[in-house]
């Protein structure tokens, strides 16, 4: 047996995204992929065409169409002027029909190709990296399955299996890549994209432990031995892979496992060769599902109670004057334009509305007169902490606070006057989030809106600048810590920030409110040091 000097991956990728649509594919029942039927009751969102009862037909949804449309637009593919509906034919329990509405020869979207940029294990971009060309064979519709369920509800141990049918008949977006991978981290990165993307135009939430996006990598390897010739070992297809770290640990594994098997069993990439396989997370390894069947075992026929679907010039540029400008695009303007670091511009364009909220407050603080840099930096900094943390802590999504960019705006602009403190503009965010005060646009309903300036003077949290009680405070605690002044005044640029905290409380002892960078600067005026700060 000859021996492998060297192993290549190839990996190509299948991803299915469950589409937001109000309702399913082919019926007028409600979908459980929008967010308003989430977490519906098992069983509850059936209907004569979902269940295949005798006499229902089915008939498409056109927003399915035209999301999937918009998905295959942003990964350049070609839109196809005719697509015809196909029966998949396959028995098991969660498939209603007995068969899967599909498209088999004629995808909606097809020939496209995306260039997919370097990223490090967080899923940030590497600037200089050379991004890698991944093809994308087709994009085609179908509708999903039904779930089966092994664990009674509420998790109680049962000895058979039981069926929900709420997600049969969803619309199901599956995209199709070439074997362009290479590594795992070019996958990574490609699947993060590809979610951003699906997010940013609307068409899922993306939750991916909702199964709102489900990862199938098709996985073999090329060894290289050391008589020269090479072999190639079975595809590996992965079935439902719901996590970035399962789609990575899935790839990992059978690159290390794949020449083990060639060793052993010698099988190489062939007719009848291909295997499905499931991952078991808690053991982090793949196993052996069932011998891949080939496309005639699914017995596909065109569907006879679904017309073609005729795709028109100008519906599919009604579709394309749709697209916003998509996730990495924006990230790399965000870089730009406004000075952000990487890991600032991914975090804003993770979402649309965050992005729009993010854009409103740097054009109100424009329109002030900052230039774009610190309006960019400053309006990045609040969305990305202050309103962070906000969310977090209501468990809800930034985008859903209720803060304005105009808001945002005054904020940074009264930081930057030195009228707010940074702990009181982060906690003037958070009055500005708080349930129940009068909206943006409230005055055109007939309610006072609140001015930001007028609620910080409310709320106690304005800086009045005092000047001679400032001078006054620091000579105070100077006198009181002159050790901790020593080791400033020696070069221990940390130690100054012991200072700047005992002026704040004396200030605060007295009703006063001081910004810790002006008290910072007058402390390193009288203590003789040109960069206290590190």
């Amino acid at each position: 047996m000859p021996r492998i000097q060297s192993v290549q991956l190839k990996v190509g990728l299948e991803v299915h995204v469950e589409l937001a649509t109000r309702t399913k594919m082919f019926s007028r029942c409600p979908s459980p992929a929008h967010p308003e039927f989430d977490g519906a009751e098992p069983n509850s969102l059936i209907d004569p065409v979902v269940l295949a009862l005798p006499g229902a037909l089915p008939v498409m949804n056109r927003a399915a169409i035209e999301m999937a449309m918009m998905v295959g637009l942003a990964l350049n593919c070609s839109i196809a002027e005719r697509t015809k509906w196909d029966r998949k034919s396959y028995f098991y329990p969660d498939l209603p029909k007995g068969y899967q509405i599909s498209q088999y020869d004629l995808p909606l979207c097809f020939d496209g190709a995306v260039d997919v940029p370097a990223t490090d294990d967080k899923g940030f971009i590497i600037p200089d990296a050379e991004p890698a060309r991944i093809g994308i064979i087709r994009a085609h519709l179908e509708e999903d399955a039904g779930k089966l369920l092994h664990e009674a509800p509420g998790g109680g141990a049962i000895d058979f299996s039981i069926v929900d049918w709420n997600r049969a008949g969803t619309p199901l977006l599956e995209i199709v890549t070439q074997p362009d991978f290479t590594h795992a981290d070019q996958v990574l990165s490609f699947a993060r994209m590809l979610r951003n993307i699906c997010r940013f135009l609307g068409v899922t939430e993306g939750i991916m432990q909702k199964g709102h996006i489900r990862f199938e990598p098709n996985i073999n390897t090329i060894l290289t031995l050391d008589d020269g010739r090479t072999a190639t070992t079975p595809i590996t297809e992965v079935k439902n892979l719901n996590s970035f770290k399962a789609l990575r640990g899935a790839i990992e594994h059978e690159l290390r496992e794949q020449p083990r098997r060639w060793l052993g069993d010698g099988r190489e990439m062939g007719a009848g060769q291909k295997r499905t396989m499931g991952w078991d997370d808690a053991r982090q390894q793949t196993s052996i599902q069932r011998e891949k069947e080939d496309a005639h075992d699914y017995r596909y026929f065109p569907d006879p109670d679904l017309l073609p679907v005729v795709i028109s010039r100008a519906w599919r540029d009604e579709v394309a004057a749709r697209l916003p400008e998509l996730p990495l695009a924006r990230q790399k303007r965000y870089m730009e334009m406004y000075a952000l670091a990487a890991k600032e511009a991914a975090a804003l364009v993770e979402e649309r509305d965050v992005c729009l909220l993010c854009e409103a407050a740097i054009d109100a603080m424009q329109r002030r007169g900052m230039d774009a840099p610190r309006a960019g930096r400053a309006a990045a900094n609040f969305i990305l902490q202050s309103g962070a943390k906000r969310a977090n802590e209501r468990d809800v999504l930034i985008s859903d606070l209720g803060i304005t960019g105009d808001e945002i705006a005054q904020i940074a602009l009264l930081r930057e006057e030195g009228k707010l403190s940074a702990a009181g503009a982060d906690e003037l965010f958070g009055i500005l989030c708080e349930p129940g005060r009068p909206p943006a646009g409230a005055a055109t309903l007939g309610v006072p809106e609140r001015d930001v300036e007028t609620l910080a003077g409310d709320r106690g949290l304005l800086i009045i600048r005092d000047d001679a009680a400032l001078d006054r405070w620091c000579d105070e605690v100077i006198a009181k810590n002159d050790k901790v002044a020593a080791d400033v005044r020696a070069g221990k640029a940390a130690a100054i920030g012991r200072l700047v905290g005992e002026v704040v409380k004396l200030a605060a002892a007295q009703g006063q409110r001081v910004d810790a960078k002006v008290v910072r600067d007058e402390l390193a005026k009288k203590l003789g040091v040109s960069e206290p700060r590190r």
